[in-house]
């Protein structure tokens, strides 16, 4: 298997990923919150490029059975349901319902890879079981959501983890350098998730907005066992 790395979504345009398979990383906080809504019970999560984008599709859908949610700068947008807070997804909340999301860097780079044949989405919470997923790929590409475009240090990092994933169950994997820095990272930090979440940038600025609680949720490794999958428009648990 080959991996191969994208730092930030603007490194590649859209008709770069047709025909391959994709995973998608945002770990603070839209990958992280997709994999708690599905496995709290929510029927499907259908990502967005923009809010306008999604209050036209929430007002095409029947309003009780659908959530708007979504962030903007850490903060949930006016007039939506949920943020982008993984604690606000509840059972109680989003079992059985439809979700639109937007958010700033996740839900742009997942509509960004659309054309990949397979589109999967992982953090830290679930990487083991999309290693096991994708370790039939004989080549694979991990996008990072990054940052307003630029690096981000958790993504690469989360990368890092998934090809850890992968290298303990496939012993012939190449790596491309971005992917050997990113596992670098990783190994660095394995042992301390949650300290490193909590120095990078944004996990910096999501503790000034006082959800702290979500950095401690986020660096828990593998309490999930599911494998989100993108296709036709919507991400829902893949077979």
């Amino acid at each position: 298997m080959k991996i191969k790395t994208l730092l930030s979504p603007l490194n590649v345009d859209d008709l770069y990923f047709t025909n391959k398979t994709t995973v998608v990383i945002d770990v603070l906080r839209a990958t992280t919150t997709i994999v708690t809504a599905l496995n709290n019970g929510a029927k499907e999560i259908i990502p967005v490029g923009s809010i306008e984008f999604a209050i036209k599709i929430s007002g095409d859908a029947f309003s009780s059975l659908t959530l708007l949610a979504g962030e903007r700068n850490t903060k949930k947008i006016e007039g939506f349901a949920l943020g982008n807070s993984p604690l606000e997804f509840s059972n109680e909340i989003v079992n059985g319902k439809s979700i639109v999301l937007f958010t700033t860097n996740g839900s742009k780079a997942i509509v960004k890879a659309k054309y990949s044949s397979r589109l999967f989405i992982t953090s830290f919470l679930n990487s083991a079981s999309v290693a096991k997923k994708v370790n039939d790929s004989e080549e694979l590409n991990i996008l990072c959501s990054g940052n307003n475009g630029l690096f981000s240090f958790e993504d690469s990092a989360c990368a890092g983890d998934l090809i850890d994933e992968i290298l303990q169950i496939n012993e012939n994997v190449e790596l491309d350098d971005a992917s050997k820095t990113c596992h670098m990272l990783f190994q660095k930090n394995k042992r301390s998730l949650r300290k490193m979440l909590s120095e990078t940038e944004h996990g910096k600025k999501l503790i000034e907005q006082g959800f702290k609680d979500d950095i401690k949720y986020a660096a828990q490794k593998n309490i999930i066992d599911l494998v989100p999958q993108f296709g036709k428009g919507s991400i829902k648990l893949s077979n």
